[in-house]
């Protein structure tokens, strides 16, 4: 990596195996929040927008000829149709099911989007079980049910919400290095828009590909990536492959590029993780970007390695 004096004066590191053990003693355990658990906004959303559809089905619950009403509730409000995949915990808008294989394997597809009929509706409500617990009453509140369902979908999200609250950490501080210092940076970068706004050519593997932050200095363009591994896995071991390729592309392209990661996942992967250490000129972490070096790493004019 490349070293600066800025090391040394935020972490009294005086050389680059130093930065290194600093580096790994101050990777932080967590960065999950309170927005880490559900993001209620969403769920609430989703649930607003089958609303009036949510109420006309909650008639269903305990009724005895509970058949005979959904029929006659499909056929009055078509709309209605579209609530059962979520009914059954499910983002899909086209369904395939294979409903016999006893003989022959025999498919059925249920497009909810272009719309069922109500006898399909029914069919798919009886054999998935969810009509038994309506009539039953197991299910008391269809619309309380729903925000729970919606709730449980959301908690999948719970891996990205990871990268978003790192990204947003990572802006909070580039957003007030570029304020005080009159730099331009913009968020998830690609080769289109960092064409559009500074005449900047870069090369990716994929045409589509979104950098997560772009900062144009006084006389540097820095590519920078960041992430937060909370735990181990093979994924560490080929994202420290993905970025040595980075740096060398961005390089010969004439720009910086600068990897933001953390995370005590890192402590199960740290040979690798020295090796594009070692290869790339700059790896920060969370403590670093608190101490200022970021800032220092932006500035910085005259680095020896």
């Amino acid at each position: 990596m490349k070293y600066d004096i800025t090391f040394k004066e935020k972490t009294n590191c005086s050389n680059a195996d130093e930065v290194f053990v600093y580096f790994k003693d101050t990777l932080k355990k967590t960065i999950k929040g309170w927005n880490f658990f559900v993001n209620w906004n969403k769920v609430l959303k989703n649930y607003s927008e089958l609303w009036c559809e949510l109420h006309l089905i909650n008639g269903l619950v305990g009724t005895k000829n509970i058949e005979q009403t959904a029929k006659m509730i499909f056929q009055e409000y078509p709309k209605t149709l579209k609530t059962i995949p979520i009914l059954l915990a499910c983002r899909e808008k086209e369904i395939h099911l294979l409903t016999d294989y006893e003989k022959e394997f025999i498919y059925q597809t249920f497009s909810f989007e272009n719309g069922i009929t109500p006898e399909e509706g029914v069919l798919f409500l009886k054999n998935s079980g969810i009509l038994k617990l309506m009539k039953t009453s197991k299910i008391k509140s269809i619309t309380d049910y729903v925000i729970g369902v919606e709730a449980g979908l959301d908690s999948n999200a719970r891996k990205n919400r990871t990268g978003t609250s790192m990204e947003n950490i990572a802006e909070h501080y580039i957003k007030k290095i570029c304020a005080k210092n009159n730099f331009e940076y913009i968020t998830q970068a690609t080769q289109d828009k960092i064409k559009k706004k500074w005449n900047k050519d870069i090369t990716t593997v994929k045409s589509n590909r979104k950098i997560d932050f772009a900062v144009m200095t006084n006389k540097d363009l820095f590519l920078i990536e960041c992430n937060f591994y909370e735990g181990g896995g093979s994924k560490l071991k080929s994202t420290t492959g993905e970025y040595q390729s980075d740096f060398i592309r961005w390089k010969n392209d004439g720009h910086q590029f600068i990897w933001i990661t953390d995370g005590a996942g890192w402590k199960t992967a740290l040979k690798p993780l020295r090796e594009t250490f070692d290869y790339t000129d700059y790896i920060l972490n969370l403590d670093m970007l608190e101490k200022g070096i970021l800032e220092g790493v932006l500035l910085a004019e005259n680095i020896t390695i």
